[in-house]
């Protein structure tokens, strides 16, 4: 399939891109480059020997993103383009709706007028909001839009609603909606990963500049949770394991929507992370134990059960793998 991947240079975009043209995909980018590099296409061609063609392009321009659309021939978009920074989502709201929300109409109202019926969005296990004991296994069927606690998680619940509408207006419309729950790691090659401008919001790219030496500590918020070790346990998912969840969305699309966790199912907690962090660094990291942050839950993880009935499809990296491709993504950086 000839595909539009937008946010195609950013983190799980890059790594999606690489899975779909070793699948034999043809690909091509638009991206704003906000919070991703140009030089990542360069990467992209060094694993693949492709570049994919690339449009420096807004979503919040309609103009030029019906442009990209209608003359090249699409037969699918990927969409993960948008801001994704759940504490700068409280501090500036209006900027995460306008980038978020708008920029996923533009894309839509574009589709349309190219006759482009196929998509896949980037969603987040956000949307679930606080499930108390429940979020230790969310599955699909589950009530979201309710009880979430940041902008970031309600730009997301809005879209899927959104995409509902879309597919019920045109019955022709084939829409996949992926909730990602935690993303780790880097491509095998080590020469994409996660590599995040200022100070990150997830626990294994602050864990990474800790190593780096670009913050000084590891502050691990609660250890008295009421889990095996104290800290909060998070579903954990190697990019390229998510990367190809997008391909079996691609192959099993059809007219209406479909939703699927992607996660592994299995829940790992922060002292477990950097335990296995620190050995296959070889070093001890800077770390203390800080007060719990308001909104976190103890266990949050994902039941995939769906995606591998519906789309055979299911992670098969490690924690540890993960760990390991972000090392030599790391020494690449060097």
């Amino acid at each position: 399939m000839k595909i539009l991947v937008t946010g195609g240079t950013g983190y799980i975009g890059s790594h999606t891109t690489v899975e779909l043209i070793r699948a034999g995909h043809e690909v091509e980018i638009l991206d704003n480059l906000f919070n991703s590099k140009i030089e990542v296409l360069d990467k992209i061609e060094k694993i693949t020997g492709v570049k994919p063609k690339f449009y420096k392009v807004d979503l919040l321009d309609y103009p030029t993103t019906l442009d990209v659309l209608k003359n090249a021939g699409f037969e699918a978009v990927i969409h993960f383009a948008g801001m994704k920074a759940v504490g700068e989502s409280v501090e500036k709201p209006l900027t995460y709706y306008e980038n978020n929300i708008q920029g996923t109409v533009n894309l839509l109202k574009a589709m349309r007028e190219a006759e482009v019926k196929k998509l896949v969005f980037s969603s987040s296990a956000t949307v679930y909001g606080d499930k108390g004991a429940d979020s230790a296994r969310l599955v699909e069927t589950m009530t979201t839009g309710v009880g979430v606690t940041n902008p970031y998680g309600w730009t997301k619940a809005m879209i899927e609603q959104i995409i509902k509408d879309v597919c019920v207006a045109d019955p022709k419309f084939e829409a996949t909606i992926l909730r990602y729950f935690n993303p780790v790691g880097a491509d095998k090659s080590g020469l994409i990963g996660e590599d995040p401008n200022g100070i990150p919001n997830n626990l294994m790219p602050i864990v990474t500049k800790v190593y780096q030496g670009k913050i000084d500590k590891l502050v691990i918020y609660g250890d008295d949770y009421e889990t095996e070790d104290g800290s909060c346990e998070r579903d954990f998912i190697h990019v390229t394991d998510l990367a190809k969840g997008h391909l079996a969305a691609l192959e099993h699309s059809c007219p209406g929507v479909s939703i699927y966790n992607l996660g592994s199912g299995k829940a790992t907690s922060v002292f477990e992370i950097v335990a296995a962090f620190e050995k296959l660094a070889g070093q001890e990291l800077p770390k203390e134990i800080g007060a719990r942050r308001a909104g976190d839950l103890a266990v949050v993880c994902a039941n995939p059960a769906l995606a591998w009935e519906k789309l055979g499809w299911k992670t098969e990296l490690t924690i540890e793998d993960a760990i390991a491709d972000t090392l030599r993504y790391l020494k690449n950086l060097e």
